[in-house]
């Protein structure tokens, strides 16, 4: 076994230790949304319109034990998914709860499980049209590997989704890393002896530490389970990016950047915006570096959430106002609390509409155009242009 294989194997270890993640089982649908999992809504957001279709092939790659698997299945009825992973373990809680939760049995296409290594995509069958790899890659022995794996088998227009964590951000979580295996030694690669180790470090150093501090502000609410613990401080094989080596990766799929998929985190006005002179500055550089000036100034940042996409991919502008007018619009389906003029809106921020807003939301049934709407109105395309840039509606072509 190589160096690569044993790691590899550790890993595996680990989750058929620990299954993760390590969300309770429900005996209904899960709760809320994510928007990222949602085919139609993830379009939307890179492309700007509706997607023409509602039955993608849509892989979950290192679905772990199924919570994203399973909203794939509930947000996404008509799609034919594949779940994939290396840990015999999770798959088989992640089967347990897509049929204890019902979904699976409600879902209108074929749902397929499959212990598989992301390094052998290959030989899954066709291509997707989405590929979902959250908290995966970084976990690989070699995550340039997984990531061209994975792009082969996007299909052309399709869509990436990844997650991976920042250096940054999880300083803390290094430092701490690195003690449990000094203090482990030997037994370093028991998982159960490490969470032993690492609980009893934190239950051992000062209050005013700046590791129990860090941890107890970020991360104790979701370490109290011992799977989320090991997951985090005890993880055989991790690589944490900074823009400049994440961006080497993502060069590296052959694919192309959409944007990251949260993008309130990567405005520079929320963190230098009352200087005009630095707003000002910052025009000046590349797309890149002002991402990196962000996470410089921001070390509270501790991953990576973007969309790739396979060319040939379009975009629409809605500027055009003949084109605008021409759009089919509906209210976009992630929207919590709807209809009501104060909801949460795809990302779960309270939002509140205007009287004008939500009549005009009310009325896009999905088949009337932008210019129909607008009749005898006062509403106006800008207004239009407004909602669908806050992800309140999503437009089509007509």
């Amino acid at each position: 076994m190589n160096n690569s294989e044993a790691r590899q194997q550790a890993v595996r270890e680990l989750y058929n230790t620990y299954p993760f993640p390590p969300e309770p089982l429900l005996d209904e649908p899960p709760p809320g949304y994510n928007w990222r999992w949602h085919w139609q809504a993830a379009y939307s957001f890179c492309a700007g319109r509706k997607p023409a279709r509602n039955n993608p092939r849509i892989l979950d790659a290192g679905c772990g034990t199924g919570v994203g698997t399973e909203y794939l299945l509930h947000l996404n009825p008509e799609a034919e998914i594949y779940g994939i992973d290396l840990s015999e373990g999770a798959l088989e809680v992640a089967e347990k709860r897509c049929n204890q939760s019902g979904v699976r049995q409600n879902h209108q296409a074929p749902v397929t499980f499959q212990r598989l290594p992301i390094e052998q995509a290959a030989e899954l069958e066709g291509e997707f049209d989405l590929i979902n790899c959250v908290g995966v890659l970084h976990h690989m022995p070699d995550p340039v590997q997984g990531i061209q794996a994975l792009a082969k088998k996007v299909a052309p227009g399709g869509l990436f989704h990844i997650f991976v964590y920042a250096e940054l951000g999880r300083w803390e979580i290094q430092l701490m890393q690195e003690a449990i295996a000094l203090f482990q030694g030997e037994k370093r690669g028991d998982y159960v002896d490490g969470v032993k180790v690492g609980r009893d470090i934190f239950g051992s150093l000062p209050e005013n530490s700046r590791l129990v501090q860090y941890d107890k502000e970020r991360w104790s609410l979701e370490n109290h389970r011992d799977a989320s613990f090991a997951d985090m401080y005890v993880h055989p094989q991790e690589t944490d990016y900074n823009i400049h080596t994440l961006f080497e990766l993502i060069d590296a799929s052959g694919l192309e950047f959409v944007g990251f998929s949260n993008p309130p985190v990567w405005d520079l006005e929320r963190l230098v915006g009352k200087s005009p002179d630095l707003i000002e500055r910052a025009k000046g550089l590349s797309e890149r570096d002002r991402y990196r000036l962000i996470e410089l100034l921001d070390t509270t940042i501790s991953h990576y959430e973007f969309f790739l996409y396979k060319p040939p991919f379009e975009t629409t502008d809605w500027s055009d106002d003949d084109l605008l007018s021409e759009a089919i619009a509906e209210v976009h389906p992630c929207l919590n609390g709807w209809p009501s003029k104060a909801f949460f809106d795809f990302d779960y921020r309270l939002t509140k509409v205007t009287d004008a807003e939500y009549d005009f939301m009310s009325a896009c049934d999905g088949q009337c155009t932008i210019a129909s709407l607008l009749e005898n109105t006062e509403f106006s395309l800008d207004d239009v242009r407004s909602l669908q840039k806050r992800q309140l509606i999503m437009l089509s072509l007509a």
